[in-house]
């Protein structure tokens, strides 16, 4: 099957031959037609398969049927990312495949001025691609208008609901026309998942292109067992005598990623880090340098890793296997995507054996166990507890913030609390909105 045969525009057609692109993905085939007939969707597809363009491409392609005028603040298309990096990689595919078609479109997440954005969504726009907290914070100084929205894309669902923004996504839905087509796309179909979309979808057709919680067979999986102090070394010497070039490089904190980088660069391995403590322009300075192989590691935490996208990653490793099973196949899915080959490796200590047996037993398969003599584990060392869960991300903040507040002085607390002013008069905003909308639908 070709593109040509999945009912896109020759504009589209154009900008994808474009691209090099011939035969759409499984994924692709699928969910292109479903979403340009105006069904809701809820698909199933690995990291790394095309899911991108699978909405994208529909989409557009749905955009260009009509051009309605718009008015100030409305918004016919919404996309809903849970990261930075994720909603920049969804605009920039959308501007790569509508380049010979009229719309607009504008990205807006956290860490950077709120003012611009409000200015642009006030013009009136086509597509919109989100963050929930900052599109939160945007309805609540009632700076975009739902009522004429088309369709809601809520991307790497999966992910959003493991960084909690399942309230803010239903305050958010509460906003918006009950009318509308919803896609639901997700790494993993998870109980959570099927629970969300049964909540928000409307007799949505079904997508699910591969085995439930699998990985991609073309990544080849490797596990070296290491004592945890050594596994600095290890890493050093596997860059270096493997003459790896471009290798993504995942912790468990932010506070492991930076002394890691550190590390690494002392040993002559130049890296940059990435992660939620980072500034965007900082973040996007590191993606730019690794992708054009000026630094040979970027070390990244899970959360600021969703979303990246570098074309033909040969290396992926788990430096820390992840609390959560799930987090592994969004890590590995960095590497092996659109069919290319890539390895991912594993360095377990003894304290992580509990966490590798949870992952083998979630993507049903046993992972290729590799003994490197020189870096044999000491057997006489003990395992010491991990703190495990989705929670332990949350724990970790709430300590954080606990032991900064001790050392902050106390001119702060008046920022504070006009902090907390602000977000009390949002809410209250948002409040006021979702009351007259209730009031509206109990007169209808």
């Amino acid at each position: 099957m070709s593109f040509e045969n999945l009912g896109l525009s020759e504009s589209l057609l154009k900008a994808v031959a474009e691209q090099g692109y011939t035969t759409p993905t499984p994924v692709q085939q699928q969910a292109i037609p479903t979403i340009v007939e105006g069904h809701d969707v809820l698909a199933a597809a690995q990291t790394g398969t095309g899911k991108t363009a699978g909405f994208t491409l529909p989409l557009l392609e749905r955009l260009s049927h009509t051009h309605p005028k718009m008015a100030k603040k409305q918004v016919r298309v919404l996309v809903l990312t849970p990261t930075r990096e994720l909603a920049a990689q969804v605009a920039q595919s959308i501007k790569t495949y509508g380049k010979y078609m009229k719309y607009s479109s504008t990205v807006v997440y956290g860490g950077v001025g709120i003012n611009p954005q409000l200015a642009t969504i006030r013009k009136g726009v086509d597509i919109v691609i989100a963050t929930p907290g900052r599109l939160l914070d945007i309805a609540g100084q009632d700076g975009i208008d739902f009522s004429v929205l088309e369709t809601l894309v809520l991307d790497e669902a999966d992910r959003m609901l493991d960084m909690g923004f399942i309230h803010d996504i239903k305050r958010l839905i509460k906003l918006m026309p009950h009318k509308k087509q919803t896609l639901l796309f997700s790494a993993t179909f998870s109980p959570e998942i099927k629970k969300l979309a049964a909540s928000f979808l409307n007799n949505p057709k079904t997508i699910e292109v591969a085995r439930e919680n699998s990985t991609v067979d073309q990544i080849k999986q490797v596990v070296h067992y290491v004592d945890k102090s050594r596994k600095r070394e290890l890493l050093s010497q596997l860059i270096k005598t493997k003459d790896w070039r471009q290798v993504l490089v995942f912790t468990r904190t932010k506070h492991g990623a930076n002394k890691l980088t550190k590390q690494l660069n002392e040993a002559g391995i130049e890296t940059l880090a990435i992660h939620g403590n980072k500034s965007q322009g900082a973040r996007t300075k590191a993606l730019a340098n690794f992708k054009s192989n000026n630094i040979r590691v970027l070390v990244a935490t899970d959360i600021a890793a969703r979303g990246l996208d570098i074309e033909q990653l040969p290396h992926v490793v788990n430096f820390e296997l992840p609390n959560v099973p799930e987090d592994y196949v969004h890590r590995i899915g960095r590497t092996g995507r659109a069919g290319q080959s890539g390895e991912a490796v594993s360095l377990v200590c003894i304290d992580e054996h509990s966490l590798l047996f949870d992952i083998e037993k979630f993507i049903k398969k046993d992972i290729e166990k590799v003994h490197i003599e020189a870096f044999a584990p000491d057997p006489n060392i003990k395992a010491e507890p991990i703190q495990k869960g989705r929670g332990s991300r949350n724990n970790n903040k709430s300590n954080n913030k606990e032991k900064n507040t001790n050392n902050k002085p106390k001119r702060n607390s008046r920022n504070k609390s006009k902090n907390s002013d602000i977000a009390a008069k949002i809410g209250s905003r948002i409040q006021e909105k979702l009351d007259k909308l209730e009031k509206r639908d109990k007169r209808s």
